[in-house]
């Protein structure tokens, strides 16, 4: 496709923060709601979904029809949506919805906007405190509690005095696993479960690494263009494209990322 021109470039960043106001005013009203539930998308295991994640991306579907109704879209509960711009919509409702069923404000609304080589545009926005992450077109920033702010990655340059995050300690298959681990044996700190919120870390030079297996498009579009936008690397686990989902790697740096790499790219 085309180059997409200033205007354009200013309209998706309007867009895209106009989906994420109305994915908050659809969920929030679910969010430590009594008596919420969830169905399970998986015969084994638990893969929740809540009328919270339908709802949000219900008004978001509905606002792409009127303001961008070309564009293609993929969301994760109700598929993809053919287009005829080149560009493609990538939502994920609720990032974290074993988070948001647990009452932690760690889960996220995900939106990105891209061509089929990867998404230029991200946002991360968590409703219930009202903290939102952009970043794509020259823009990277934080909107929240502590006021609006600029994005910067750390420069944090060895795993020793390195700050890592993954949301389940298992971390996919037992090779993953063990991939993961013997990055965090080398790192400071390991922590686990906050799910996106740990991808908008990274960008806002919080922590450093972020390393996960198993995600799908929508898990990930968004923090990639966040993060990138932010001065920082993610890509799969043998430095390649990863906009399609698979095993991510998101480092705040190059020098990090070369390191957390050459582990990770044993597996």
């Amino acid at each position: 496709m085309q180059a997409l021109s200033t205007e354009t470039k200013t309209e998706l960043i309007r867009v895209a923060n106009v989906l994420a106001d109305a994915a908050r005013t659809a969920v929030l009203p679910h969010f430590r709601s009594d008596g919420l539930t969830a169905d399970n998308k998986l015969d084994e295991g638990f893969d929740p979904v809540t009328e919270g994640d339908r709802a949000a991306e219900k008004a978001m579907r509905a606002l792409l029809a009127e303001m961008r109704p070309e564009d293609a879209i993929v969301g994760e509960e109700f598929g993809a949506k053919e287009g005829a711009s080149g560009l493609t919509w990538v939502l994920d409702p609720i990032d974290g919805t074993r988070g948001f069923l647990s009452g932690t404000p760690t889960w996220g609304v995900l939106i990105a906007v891209g061509p089929e080589t990867g998404p230029q545009l991200g946002v991360i926005d968590q409703p219930y405190i009202k903290e939102r992450f952009l970043g794509g077109f020259g823009e990277a920033w934080v909107d929240g509690p502590m006021g609006r702010r600029e994005l910067r990655t750390r420069v944090t340059s060895e795993l020793s005095d390195a700050i890592l995050f993954t949301t389940f300690p298992e971390v996919g298959t037992s090779a993953e696993g063990e991939a993961f681990h013997a990055v965090s044996r080398q790192t400071k700190l390991t922590r686990y479960g906050m799910d996106c919120y740990a991808y908008g870390l990274v960008a806002a030079g919080q922590v450093d690494l972020v390393i996960e297996a198993g995600l799908q498009s929508y898990d990930v579009q968004a923090p990639i263009a966040v993060i990138e936008a932010a001065g920082g690397i993610v890509t799969d686990w043998q430095g390649d494209p990863v906009h399609q989902g698979g095993r991510v790697l998101a480092a705040a740096n190059a020098k990090l990322h070369a390191q957390a790499l050459e582990i990770l790219s044993q597996v």
